[in-house]
């Protein structure tokens, strides 16, 4: 069974090859036990490669890297069916994204047909291939990289796929004495190729089912339900969040209360996650796109127009709650 303590052994393993991303360690679990992927927007050689194989090894799953590019086609993601000449017919091939963990790297350098061949795992959790049908391997979650900064010869994810990313999320720089420690650490080997597993993919399955039992009041509902329709109506913006992002939020606070040791929502799990549901959901209006304004200002807004529940009230009630069934 996935606890704190597993969750710790997982950010500590990690850690020994990634430095000082804790909370991003943090964001990945959340969206894995969410059923969610996760795009991660940032520029070449800050650890996005080592911190995806980091993960799928601390948790014993498979790990696949897909690099796009423009000549890269569907089939090359999904798979085909060949002619086995020897057994006299069809084999199925599977694809890279039939794996547990796919890192499709510069996502956004593929052509949007070979982009939305990802559309179905990442809603449907299957592929299909001339009229079959092919179930992802659980757990499953795609992470996806782009580079900020180098923008030519890419192609924009649509809103539809960026809408299928549960978090967006950026690793940064490291620190000055985060960097010096990365040295250290890689002087004389990659610490990635002694890495063990530290628990089982079976125990992230069973702590998917364990979500149901992490309690999240109506009031937070409400609260959500309030962040999404102030987006709707910011006169920043030209489309705020669906109700998909609504569901995808409450689900992702759920999964961030159950890491932190909790078996109830708290305001502030919302608060804390929805600038990363929301950014890169949000489009600003022409207008204000034309005037530099930038996506996390209108986040801020957002988060200070909207009334957060009291705190206390929720824990209490959710205390009072064991009580009742227990």
């Amino acid at each position: 069974m996935l606890d704190t303590e597993s969750v710790d052994r997982i950010r500590e393993n990690v850690g020994r090859v990634i430095v000082g991303k804790g909370d991003v360690v943090d964001l990945l679990l959340v969206a894995l036990l969410a059923k969610g992927h996760v795009l991660i927007d940032d520029v070449p050689g800050v650890g996005k490669t080592k911190m995806a194989s980091a993960l799928a090894t601390s948790i014993g799953v498979d790990f696949k890297r897909i690099q796009f590019t423009p000549d890269l086609q569907p089939a090359d993601v999904t798979g085909i069916n060949y002619y086995n000449q020897k057994e006299e017919e069809f084999i199925f091939r599977p694809g890279p994204v039939l794996t547990n963990i796919l890192l499709a790297d510069e996502i956004n350098r593929a052509v949007p047909r070979t982009q939305s061949s990802l559309l179905e795992a990442m809603e449907e959790r299957h592929v299909s291939v001339e009229g079959e049908t092919y179930p992802v391997v659980e757990p499953f979650m795609i992470l996806a990289t782009q580079n900020p900064v180098e923008l030519e010869g890419t192609f924009p994810l649509p809103e539809a796929q960026l809408d299928r990313f549960l978090f967006k999320v950026r690793l940064g720089y490291p620190t000055d004495s985060e960097e010096v420690d990365i040295m250290k650490r890689f002087k004389v080997e990659d610490p990635l190729e002694d890495l063990e597993p530290v628990v089982g993919s079976g125990e992230i399955i069973a702590a998917r089912t364990q979500l149901s039992e992490v309690r999240i009041s109506d009031e937070l509902l409400r609260y959500i339900r309030d962040l999404s329709a102030a987006s709707r109506e910011s006169e920043f913006l030209r489309l705020g969040l669906s109700p998909r992002a609504s569901i995808l939020l409450m689900k992702a606070s759920i999964a961030h209360a159950f890491v932190h040791g909790r078996d109830y929502v708290l305001p502030d799990d919302v608060k804390y996650l929805f600038p990363y549901v929301a950014e890169h959901r949000l489009i600003l209006s022409y207008e204000h796109e034309a005037e530099g304004v930038e996506k996390n200002e209108v986040i801020r807004d957002i988060l200070g127009s909207v009334e957060v529940p009291v705190e206390e009230g929720i824990r209490e009630r959710s205390n009072r709650g064991v009580k009742e069934t227990g």
